[in-house]
């Protein structure tokens, strides 16, 4: 990268509307103070050359000078020190000295696949020590601007500290635009742009120094995903006709796995796998090449060296998956650059590679072996093929239902970034699950995800493979790689999980809850038996960044109506009798009682299977329970009803699943823990909130 030299890149950021100390420069310490004899001391004396990069870890930085001719006699001793470590000062910038204040970074740097991201954080000798930052992607609103600076755990400080006056926090907010604004303007050119610190006070905020290194050459164009245009992906997930290229009549492989799966699901379209010499291999007709396949979707299961050849063979097939591994991901790039070359000379779409594929029930598509689910309404992304498979696999067992599912691998050609915006088109589609490791074009999916209106649920795994190299700024070294996903789910109003089961959970309640309107405003109400649970409860969905809120008086009456009071505190969480010999009635009684006077968005009512089964034996009951559950939903088309069954293991086999089923088909989603229920209805409320304002 290129840099600016200090009073370069301040007269640039002060054509943006920032602020910048007065000042003045000399070609050496002769002509400081002539240059400071305009200027209002206490002063400060920087040397600027191509090696002071950091001028302060250089010694090349003096502060508090009384008079322009201290000016010069510190620019002076400057210059001595600097040459006797080697260093040959290029000239000498002379300013006014900025008034205290709280010291604030702000900083710009290209992300690797998500582009320029703006950082804002405590800044001066904080900035290394604290690494109190927050971050957003460029382009910021004055929303983002100030969310940023809430998020900051030294937020204390812009507000008035130990008497200390409050920042002018609209000042600093305008700086972050600029800054913002500034970035824009420099288009593919933009590396790296720094103020650090920016002083700040109850008056403005003033930028003391800055720093902007320019890339050596220009960012790479964003790929076509990056657009905006949805592709049409609808033969993807149900193909006419599909090949499978791979399969031996000899040794059982890949390939004669998927011609397995797909006659497992009595797969109704053209079935056909591509051999030179075979009439046909596991009952499946052959085809000598993919010219003469005549279908929409091709698989391919051969080694990486060979995969280029069989995908030029595919001109006239719309997609062609490439399930070989052995590509970039594992080192050989220029194979994936050739198999990539490949599909642009063929005319068609690649998937993967590196990836298992697609599954469809309503579509007949499948990379999964066993009876396929019912069609249902959730869509999955995922660069993972076997986690995409696990996460349908255990969602179909819990009650869950796909629509769309598709690994995606190294995603050389089909991004993420495309298929999300297919699918927030596709009115079949209620809820979208992600799981991204490195998603290739990041501004896409950016851009994706803000204009999408349906739910979306992402579990990212490392990017190590982005591999950031050091940077010469320190928001270059600030910005880590995972610290992008939090900015973007801010902006977006995505639900970040960390987990695949938390993953299929908030999926579960965002398919069943996410189209009732009911805001999403913090307050849950939990109901359930006494015990610790409750207490525990309480910290779980705190910790979600949920309210317990409290019942109104009136309610607490209401409930002394229906009998309860007697050694309970008519809190929330509200303790009621649930198990074996209880009346699983009593829950809509009690929900109905409180909400008659305190709306609450979310009710989860949740119960120990353990009780029924060890005071008794009474899956009836259990049941029955999670049936009144269901009711309570219909009862409440103003709130979202969730059941957590707790200690589930505990019930005969069977019995879990019946209950789940129960409370599933009235539209309640299932927990087998507080936590799990926790993510899952926080995902909810995020949504509600993001499509109430259109924002995140």
């Amino acid at each position: 990268m290129s840099a600016l030299y200090e009073h370069e890149a301040k007269d640039w950021i002060g054509g943006f509307g920032v602020a910048v100390p007065r000042g003045a420069t000399a070609a050496g310490p002769a002509g400081v103070e002539a240059a400071a004899g305009g200027l209002t001391p206490p002063l400060v004396v920087k040397a600027f050359g191509p090696g002071l990069v950091h001028k302060s870890d250089a010694g090349a930085v003096r502060l508090g000078l009384g008079s322009a001719a201290e000016a010069a006699e510190a620019a002076a001793a400057m210059e001595a020190d600097l040459a006797a470590h080697g260093v040959e000062a290029a000239g000498f910038l002379v300013e006014e000295q900025a008034e205290p204040g709280v010291e604030v970074i702000v900083g710009a740097v290209r992300d690797p696949a998500f582009g320029p991201v703006i950082l804002a954080g405590l800044g001066g000798v904080w900035t290394e020590a604290l690494h109190d930052t927050a971050l957003r992607l460029s382009p910021i609103t004055e929303a983002d601007a100030h969310a940023m600076l809430d998020e900051l755990r030294g937020r204390a400080l812009l507000d008035g500290f130990r008497g200390q006056p409050a920042i002018d926090k609209g000042a600093l907010v305008k700086v972050l635009l600029a800054v913002d604004q500034a970035v824009a303007s420099l288009g593919g050119a933009f590396g790296e742009f720094e103020l650090n610190p920016v002083v700040c006070g109850p008056s403005g905020a003033v930028a003391v120094d800055a720093r902007r290194l320019d890339a050596d050459a220009p960012a790479a164009p964003a790929p076509p995903a990056a657009s905006g245009a949805t592709g049409d992906f609808d033969r993807l997930f149900a193909p006419r006709g599909v090949a499978i290229v791979g399969a031996s009549t000899k040794k059982p492989n890949f390939g004669n796995m998927f011609l397995g799966f797909y006659r497992a699901v009595g797969y109704s379209g053209r079935l056909v796998a591509v051999h030179p010499t075979a009439p046909d291999i596991d009952g499946v007709p052959c085809v000598p090449s993919l010219a003469d396949a005549g279908v929409d979707y091709a698989l391919v299961a051969v080694p990486a060296a060979r995969c280029a050849d069989v995908v030029r063979e595919a001109r006239g097939i719309p997609f062609v998956q490439v399930m070989s591994g052995g590509f970039r991901e594992m080192g050989h790039p220029e194979l994936e650059e050739e198999l990539l070359a490949a599909a642009g000379e063929a005319g068609v779409r690649l998937l993967g590679p590196n990836c298992m594929g697609v599954y469809s029930p309503a579509g007949g598509q499948t990379f999964i072996g066993g009876k396929p689910g019912l069609p249902g309404r959730i869509a999955v992304v995922s660069q993972s093929g076997g986690l995409a498979g696990e996460v349908v696999k255990v969602g179909e067992r819990r009650g869950l239902s796909y629509a769309k599912v598709a690994t995606v691998g190294n995603s050389a050609d089909v991004t993420p970034a495309e298929l999300v915006r297919y699918l927030s088109a596709d009115p079949d589609v209620s809820a979208i699950g992600l799981y991204l490791e490195d998603p290739r074009d990041g501004r896409g999916l950016f851009e994706a995800l803000r204009a999408t209106g349906k739910p979306v649920v992402a579990l990212v795994g490392g990017r190590s493979g982005q591999g950031r190299t050091a940077a010469a700024s320190h928001t270059g070294g600030m910005v880590s790689d995972a610290r992008i996903w939090p900015a973007l789910a801010a902006q977006t109003g995505a639900s970040l999980v960390t987990s695949q089961d938390d993953l299929i959970g908030a999926l579960d309640l965002l398919d069943l809850h996410a189209a009732r309107d009911v805001p999403g405003t913090p307050e849950v109400l939990v109901v359930g038996p006494s015990g610790g649970a409750s207490v525990l409860a309480a910290d779980v969905f705190d910790g979600a960044g949920l309210a317990v809120a409290g019942i109104p008086d009136a309610a607490r009456e209401a409930l002394r109506g229906l009998g309860l009071g007697a050694g309970s505190s008519l809190a929330n969480p509200l303790e009621i009798p649930v198990g074996p010999t209880g009346d699983p009635a009593f829950v809509r009684r009690a929900v109905h009682a409180i909400l008659a006077e305190r709306p609450f968005p979310d009710v989860i009512a949740h119960v120990n299977v353990q009780s029924f089964f060890t005071y008794g034996d009474s899956a009836e009951s259990l049941v029955a329970y999670a049936r009144s559950v269901g009711v309570l939903q219909s009862e409440l088309p103003g709130a979202r009803v969730t059941l957590v069954m707790r200690n589930a293991e505990y019930a005969p086999p069977g019995v879990e699943d019946e209950a789940r089923a129960a409370a599933r088909a009235a539209g309640v989603p299932v927990y087998r823990s507080m936590e799990a229920a926790a993510v899952a209805v926080a995902a909810g409320k995020r949504y509600a909130s993001r499509s109430v304002d259109g924002t995140a």
